[in-house]
């Protein structure tokens, strides 16, 4: 009796949350799929940090999603000096932040605790870019070669999806109920 009650339990917490899939049309490279911030909910910060490594003078991975709240090792891994830092995140200058230079084999730490857009640079090397994008919530995705996302066990409710992509000039923005499984596309362009 006791696992026929686990069981209908497990099934019914199952039935509150959804995927939330589609495509993004986008220039070529990884776009990310995230719901946007929720009215009155706050979701705890993960206590892993992230790594965001510098190898062969390029940003590795080239683009970092997170969580707001999370801590970023910035590693270099290079034989040379390297230096990282933002003007801004989502185009506050307040925000903007520059961690230093350090040699090979070091790391710098840094929470993340504002959500947005955040241009990696290295003023070592000004060829070097790439990008951490800080979500407000710990539902996101990257799509994969072909555009495709998955979101995965989403609470149901109404929420905004915020899809990014590099080389468009500004996110777009779309709204979804999930109250089982939702397909959303989105077409960015320049």
């Amino acid at each position: 009796m006791k696992r026929v009650v686990l069981v209908l339990l497990a099934a019914s917490l199952a039935a509150y949350a959804a995927n939330i899939s589609g495509k993004v049309t986008a220039g070529k490279g990884t776009s990310v799929v995230y719901v946007d911030a929720v009215a009155g909910k706050t979701f705890p910060a993960p206590a892993k940090p992230q790594v965001m490594d510098q190898k062969q003078l390029l940003f590795a991975p080239h683009i970092l999603v997170v969580q707001v709240g999370t801590t970023v090792e910035f590693l270099n891994s290079d034989k040379v000096a390297h230096n990282i830092f933002w003007p801004a995140i989502s185009g506050n200058k307040k925000l903007g932040h520059n961690l230093g230079t350090w040699p090979t084999g070091q790391k710098r730490d840094f929470k993340f605790d504002a959500p947005g857009i955040v241009p990696l640079l290295c003023n070592v090397h000004p060829e070097m870019s790439g990008f951490l994008v800080v979500t407000p919530t710990p539902y996101f995705a990257e799509t994969d070669a072909e555009g495709n996302f998955k979101i995965a066990d989403v609470p149901a409710g109404s929420y905004t999806l915020v899809a990014w992509h590099e080389g468009m000039k500004t996110p777009q923005s779309k709204p979804v109920t999930v109250g089982g499984d939702v397909t959303v596309d989105f077409a960015l362009s320049k």
